[in-house]
């Protein structure tokens, strides 16, 4: 919202209800209305978008173009005819990769190495319409979920900048999707964080990058689920049965399907966090044995 607050004019924001949020499940602004009042911008949070009394309030802004970024709703499409230019909407992948819900996510847990934000013309299927602008970035070998969304936040911000200017001009160019390589990034279900260790080393630290800070990921010993809050891979390649205990210093090296982890630091359900190693004694374990 800074960029385009920045460089254009910002008629009106649209924002999600206020929702309760925290410990005492107080009503929280969503961060776009929050931010939308700091800079002293027309703000709405209708309950529906659907509604004669919205989509008036709207047309009353006449805006000449709209910009949806994770909004969590399809756009009728009566409100996608409003704006001049229509709407555009700041999607966190290369598209056609990823569409859906959790672009940034699942393009870590698949261990891609580049990504990117693509400005797209929203109609009214999912992430379907037509590219205006993409930006790219590379993934670094252990950069998690936050640092990514930011960069891409940032990519995204300039990428969407340069393509209302170039609406302004009129010089912008559509590019349709290739739909037929198109890949869909469902929602995150919590389960998802589960490990057994029986996969591949690189594969369960993907999905630890990916899930930083929700869901993260967990393993089950003894009826105790085991929250691992920071590991890496390992670069011992001796040979061992998946979910062994190769070694216990402060971290614990657990082999897996193929490679091996460096558990750093472990939370017990109800405890802090701690040193993976003080953990482990505390459960147990022992080098050369499998987690129970």
């Amino acid at each position: 919202m800074n960029a385009v607050a920045a460089r254009h004019d910002v008629v009106l924001v649209v924002a999600q209800p206020d929702r309760p949020a925290g410990r005492g499940l107080k009503l929280q602004k969503p961060p776009v209305a929050a931010r939308a009042i700091e800079l002293g911008l027309p703000l709405v949070q209708p309950l529906k978008i659907r509604t004669d009394e919205f989509l008036h309030e709207v047309e009353q802004a006449r805006p000449d173009a709209g910009v949806v970024i994770a909004y969590g709703r399809i756009l009728p499409g009566r409100l996608l005819q409003i704006p001049k230019h229509g709407f555009l909407n700041v999607h966190a992948s290369l598209l056609p990769k990823y569409r859906g819900a959790a672009p940034i996510q699942r393009a870590i847990e698949a261990g891609e190495t580049v990504t990117g934000a693509t400005i797209m013309r929203v109609d009214e299927e999912l992430d379907h319409g037509p590219m205006l602008s993409v930006a790219t970035i590379e993934i670094a070998p252990g950069e998690r979920l936050p640092s990514v969304s930011r960069r891409l936040a940032d990519a995204g911000a300039e990428a969407l900048v340069r393509t209302l200017d170039a609406l302004e001009r009129g010089t912008a160019v559509e590019t349709p999707q290739d739909h037929a390589r198109a890949t869909h990034a469902a929602k995150i279900e919590k389960d998802e964080g589960r490990i057994t260790f029986g996969e591949p080393a690189r594969v369960i630290f993907d999905r630890f990058r990916a899930f930083d800070p929700w869901p993260g990921v967990f393993f089950e010993t003894n009826g105790e689920a085991i929250r691992v809050t920071e590991m890496a891979l390992a670069s011992s390649r001796r040979s061992h049965a998946p979910r062994t205990v190769v070694s216990i210093d402060q971290a614990v090296v657990v082999s897996t399907g193929e490679g091996q982890l460096r558990l750093e630091q472990l939370q017990r359900p109800g405890k802090p966090r701690a040193a993976a190693g003080d953990v482990a004694r505390g459960l147990g374990w022992s080098a050369g044995a499998a987690i129970p």
